[in-house]
């Protein structure tokens, strides 16, 4: 059985464990340069949520977020990183993540919840447009490197 809660301090190197594990699905490895530390400290001040996913006492999946504004739309939650350890894929633990992230973001009174997907990541696209999502092809990703 799959229990979904609200992530604790306790949780945060599982979290971020997993965070490693989806760079390097992605072609990355070595893209993770959060520390724990950081993690712990962004947590306490409440800089982002996490919903978990855990089955026999352990985290199996993630839906980090954290609230955010559209200058067009208002008050929105931007998902950052929606992963589930590889061997626990398509047993509907994404979906039962996906659904308790809308959720808090409805509870929270957001207009709207928006996050990034690789272009060659077609599962995942799939999985998205298959929940309702819209999926915006004419934006391209801009960042400016503070360090």
């Amino acid at each position: 059985m799959i229990n979904i809660r609200d992530a604790q301090y306790e949780d945060l190197q599982s979290i971020r464990n997993l965070v490693v594990e989806l760079s390097i699905f992605e072609k990355a490895p070595n893209a993770v340069t959060a520390t724990l530390e950081d993690y712990q400290g962004l947590f306490r001040e409440q800089l982002f949520q996490c919903i978990v996913a855990i089955e026999n006492e352990e985290i199996i999946g993630i839906a980090l977020y954290y609230d955010a504004f559209s200058t067009w739309k208002g008050r929105m939650m931007y998902l950052d990183d929606l992963v589930v350890t590889e061997k626990h894929r398509n047993k509907g633990v994404g979906k039962q993540l996906l659904e308790a992230f809308i959720q808090k973001s409805k509870e929270k009174g957001a207009i709207l919840a928006k996050w990034q997907v690789l272009d060659w990541n077609e599962s995942a696209i799939k999985f998205y447009e298959k929940k309702g999502a819209e999926v915006e092809k004419g934006w391209w990703n801009v960042k400016f490197w503070l360090n």
